[in-house]
């Protein structure tokens, strides 16, 4: 378990996508300032997309939008990467959950 002040990175193979200072922590959802890096910008639209699905509450087209999210990034604790995950990113605010299993594969 991770505490407030902690960074998570999101990454795209090896390149950072963005990093997560927790300032909400509790289970199962942490939340944070989202601090995206330029490489985000080609993942902007996927967040942007999910966001739109959730606002009009379209929830069957959710895990189709989500998957393409989970297969190309990766979430990373501090204490390294993390199993699947569900992450929400709005303007600069995320909040997430994760599996305690490691990733496999």
């Amino acid at each position: 378990m991770t505490g407030p002040d902690s960074e998570w990175q999101l990454l795209h193979g090896g390149t950072l996508v963005g990093t997560i200072t927790v300032d909400e922590a509790g289970m199962p959802w942490q939340r944070g300032r989202f601090f995206p890096e330029p490489a985000f910008s080609q993942f902007r639209p996927w967040f942007d997309e999910l966001n739109a699905i959730l606002e009009a509450e379209e929830f069957e087209r959710f895990d189709d939008a989500y998957d393409r999210i989970e297969s190309a990034l990766t979430l990373v604790s501090p204490t390294g990467p993390v199993g699947n995950f569900l992450l929400h990113i709005d303007q600069d605010r995320a909040s997430f959950r994760w599996d305690a299993e490691p990733p496999t594969g």
